[in-house]
């Protein structure tokens, strides 16, 4: 058997749920077939091989890979998978390649040694490459198809490399036909897979900026990635980025066209020069070709594999790196006059993609065409949500004109709406310095202050707002004064002085309003209404006006606008229904995507989704939400306040879990990143030792604690239950639990919150009574969530069973019970302390009542929806819970209405 081949990254990136498939059909004991296509490069050989890895000792494992040529080797596959294996009967193998034995008696001894080797023992049998198979492979891999006995049976192949007259065509479809065959496509890696990978292969976070130019160089190819890496010593990414091609990957990717004819070799090293995306008018005029000649010549291209249709009249290469190692070999006067060929022919048509132009300018030395036509691409990729283009464009025409105003401005918009927060300062910092007129000069400052708090820099943040105060008393009432002001405003905001931000958003709406100011105006009412959804009396106002500001700003084209008053709205005061949730963060996600704003399209929305499985109850769907956002974010090197966006969130959630040892894993990925806000490590410390019952460690971590918070200007009232909760679990001393909770309540904070809080520490006063009326008066509070007012009847009960009053602390408890169904952790373990205080069945134990009665108000929402017909995974989505969920309450009405199947429920509880 050959050695498998192996790869830069010493783990594979982006292949989970195909390594699970396929895992699944390993472990059923059954006879199963997978096919697992993919192009060159892809990972298919990767995949087969952590398969291998992970089998169980007694699997009998035979691989075999068909090599270019094969096809005229008899059985090549099999006597691949066999060579050198000790069992192997060697008059076999010999009858199997005798020619003078017929085809039908060979195929009977290749399945014979096959038998052989594997006998009633549990088996994977692979055959690589079968787009290079012989014949002969490709029946004997039919027949083993029909094999009885636990044995999974994969074979791999490139899809482009098979025509319909390829042996491998009609197995395909014989196969389909006769056996139920797991199909695996593997895609190329995404951009974030592409820095996963990046940061397997170097042990460290990739550089935004370097993976994202790199899965643009590579097409998100594995293998073409690894080699790039394999010739780098030091897997410096950033220096990838420039690094040339090594000479066997060139080499590999020019032989596609070594055997080209001299016309086609000629459109392709035009095709080379047009960029990703080759227009056919252009391509012809650059070529002087003829339209039936040049799509004779196109279509043999896209037969080999080598371009690919990528739109009307558009084509682009197969794969990205192929013009670079063509074009490499190009003399440099050959590049240039093809370029202003193209450059001639799209200035001529009038109606050019400014970035085509500028490309082809810059190739052709004409500095001036390429920086009008950089100014105009910039700022047409930022109107359409595309910052990362408009970057590169902007900074293409900073190289030859490092002052142009306009360029700089368009640099710096479009590195803070791609999270490339170094860029986007440095931009800023040049465009305030340089700015001509004082309105270029407000927005430079109103851009800055936002990098400065994302950058977690309030001096920089103060120093800036200074800036603008000293602006505005140099203006005159009218536009640049409202926009200045609009600027303070935001960055009292973000830096907690509510007051003020109130006050100049006031200000500047009074200057929108008397100068006519519509665009000023819908940006002060942002953050007006950001600042009162922040004070429990004025969220009500706030949510209204933010709402406002949204449709306006959406019927004006302001994406970012509306995308940041959704963001403010969806992590305020939790909607009035998990409909409106969800509604609320979809919307802000399309508007963030629109204006290419990479924070809240993608990291932001991920906690959105965790916060939604919250607001339903779903603890482990949050978990889910949040896992699957760091997935995506934490290999990428990010700077500021996003630098592990989602790592906080989830170690709160680990911690209700009572995942302990994930969260002292997370927190010590936390302390190595910088920017951490002072509060994050002390208290996730705090709390891990408060679980743990380290009380020594609790004491130690609480004053660490508290000296965060003197610095910390806002408050939490979700913060101030989770830390008090935690000191009380840990039992901490009175006095220093009076001492948190000081630290933690002031006048911003809910008022259910600072009750509960209250109640928490009268109970464990003994002042059962006073903690009563607490619990009482909160256990519907909108503003806690389903977990909270879960908790809040445990205590009630608890308080209740002190006073001897059981019957009530019982119905408290079932309450408690439905809101922590989908919940697990310190949370459910006090539920169960109390009811078994109380005599009662643990809350997962088999009821005696059955029938319709018998079901909770969530189990009868999910059986109305049962009536209806919905899988599973659509009452998921109907309800916002997690499938797993899902499945326990459809389970749960199922027992306790008896046998009866799924669509018989909705006719034993009623249809809507």
């Amino acid at each position: 058997m050959r050695t498998s081949r192996g790869g830069a990254s010493p783990v594979m990136i982006g292949r989970k749920r195909e390594l699970r498939r396929l895992a699944q059909l390993t472990a059923a004991r059954e006879p199963a077939v997978a096919i697992i296509a993919g192009e060159p490069g892809i990972g298919k050989t990767r995949l087969v091989r952590e398969l291998l890895a992970i089998l169980p000792a007694r699997t009998v494992v035979l691989v075999g890979q068909a090599e270019p040529g094969s096809l005229s080797r008899p059985y090549e596959v099999l006597l691949d998978a066999v060579d050198n294996h000790p069992a192997v009967d060697e008059e076999q193998l010999a009858a199997l390649a005798d020619p003078r034995r017929s085809p039908v008696e060979r195929l009977h001894t290749g399945l014979a040694v096959l038998n052989d080797l594997i006998g009633d023992s549990p088996a994977v049998v692979v055959f690589e490459d079968l787009h290079w198979a012989d014949s002969e492979s490709a029946a004997l891999f039919e027949r083993i198809a029909d094999q009885h006995g636990p044995r999974l049976l994969i074979g791999t192949y490139r899809p482009d490399e098979v025509t319909r007259r390829h042996p491998l065509a009609g197995l395909l479809a014989r196969m389909e036909r006769r056996h139920a065959v797991t199909h695996v496509h593997l895609d190329r890696l995404t951009p974030s897979q592409t820095a996963a990978l990046l940061a397997a292969a170097t042990g460290a976070p990739a550089p935004l900026r370097a993976a994202t130019a790199l899965h643009h160089r590579t097409g998100g190819n594995p293998f073409f990635l690894e080699e790039l890496l394999r010739a780098l010593p030091g897997y410096d990414v950033e220096a990838l980025v420039e690094q040339p091609l090594p000479w066997s990957l060139a080499d590999v990717l020019r032989r596609q066209v070594d055997d080209l004819d001299p016309v086609s070799h000629r459109v392709v090293e035009a095709a080379t020069v047009l960029g990703h995306r080759i227009p056919f008018d252009l391509l012809a005029a650059v070529t002087g070709t003829g339209e039936d000649e040049l799509i004779a010549v196109l279509r043999d291209l896209v037969t080999r594999g080598v371009l690919v249709e990528s739109g009307e009249d558009e084509f682009a290469f197969r794969h990205a790196l192929v013009p670079e190692a063509i074009a490499g070999q190009l003399l440099g006067r050959q590049r240039r006059r093809l370029h202003e060929a193209a450059l001639d022919v799209l200035l001529g048509s009038g109606a050019a993609d400014p970035a085509m132009v500028a490309h082809h300018a810059r190739g052709a030395g004409r500095y001036d065409d390429m920086i009008a036509a950089a100014r105009r691409g910039a700022a047409l990729y930022l109107s359409i949500g595309s910052a990362y283009p408009a970057l590169q464009l902007a900074e293409m025409g900073l190289d030859e004109a490092p002052d142009d105003t306009g360029l700089l401005a368009s640099a710096a918009r479009a590195a803070w709406l791609a999270g490339l927060l170094d860029d986007a300062l440095r931009h800023g910092r040049r465009w305030r310095d340089l700015a001509g007129t004082t309105t270029d000069r407000a927005e430079s400052l109103y851009l800055l202050v936002r990098i400065a708090w994302e950058s977690r820099d309030t001096g920089e943040m103060r120093a800036l707002t200074h800036d603008i105060e000293t602006l505005i008393a140099q203006l005159p009432p009218g536009a640049d004064q409202a926009r200045a002001m609009t600027a303070i405003a935001q960055s009292a905001y973000l830096r907690d002085d509510l007051d003020a931000a109130l006050s100049f958003s006031e200000r500047a709406l009074a200057l929108a309003d008397e100068f006519d100011l519509p665009a000023v105006r819908r940006a002060a009412l942002l953050e007006k209404g950001s600042a009162l959804t922040e004070r429990p009396q004025t969220a009500a106002e706030g949510r209204r006006i933010l709402l406002g500001v949204v449709d306006e700003a959406e019927r004006a084209g302001e994406w970012v606008l509306a995308a940041r008053a959704l963001n403010t709205l969806v992590h305020g005061e939790p909607p009035a229904s998990p409909a409106e949730h969800a509604e609320t963060l979809e919307r802000m996600r399309v508007d963030a995507e629109r204006a290419g704003f990479e924070s809240l399209a993608v990291a932001t929305y991920f906690q959105g989704r965790a916060r939604l499985a919250l607001r339903a109850g779903d603890l482990d769907a949050a978990v889910t939400a949040l896992e699957e956002g760091r997935e995506q974010d934490r290999n990428y090197r990010r700077p500021g306040r996003w630098a592990d966006y989602h790592g906080v969130f989830l170690a709160g959630l680990y911690l209700e879990a009572g995942e302990l040892d994930r969260v002292e894993q997370l927190v010590t990925d936390l302390a190595s990143l910088p920017n951490n806000l002072p509060i994050t490590l002390p208290g996730l410390r705090f709390h891990l030792a408060c679980r743990r019952g380290d009380l020594p460690g609790a004491e130690a971590a609480l004053d660490e604690v508290l000296t965060a918070l003197a610095g910390q200007t806002w408050r939490s009232g979700e913060q101030a239950h989770d830390l008090i909760s935690a000191a009380l679990a840990a039992g901490l001393p009175a006095h220093r639990r009076d001492e948190l909770a000081g630290a933690l309540l002031d006048a911003d904070v809910w008022d259910a919150h600072r009750t509960l809080v209250d109640a928490q520490l009268a109970e464990a006063r003994g002042r059962h009574a006073e903690a009563l009326s607490g619990y009482l008066s909160v256990r519907e509070a909108h503003i806690l969530g389903p977990a909270t007012r879960g908790t809040v009847r445990v205590n009630a009960a608890r308080c209740l069973l002190a006073a001897g009053r059981r019957a009530e602390a019982t119905e408290h408890l079932e309450a408690a019970g439905r809101l922590l169904a989908g919940w697990r952790g310190w949370r459910v373990e006090q539920l169960a302390q109390v009811r078994a205080g109380l005599g009662l069945a643990p809350v997962d134990a088999a009821g005696a009542v059955t029938g319709p009665a018998a079901l909770t108000p969530r189990e009868r929402e999910v059986a109305v929806l049962l009536g209806d017909g919905l899988t599973n995974a659509e009452l998921a989505r109907r309800l916002y819970i997690s499938p797993k969920t899902a499945a326990v309450h459809v389970s749960n009405i199922l027992r306790k209405l008896g046998a009866v199947s799924r669509t018989e429920v909705g006719d034993l509880i009623g249809r809507r």
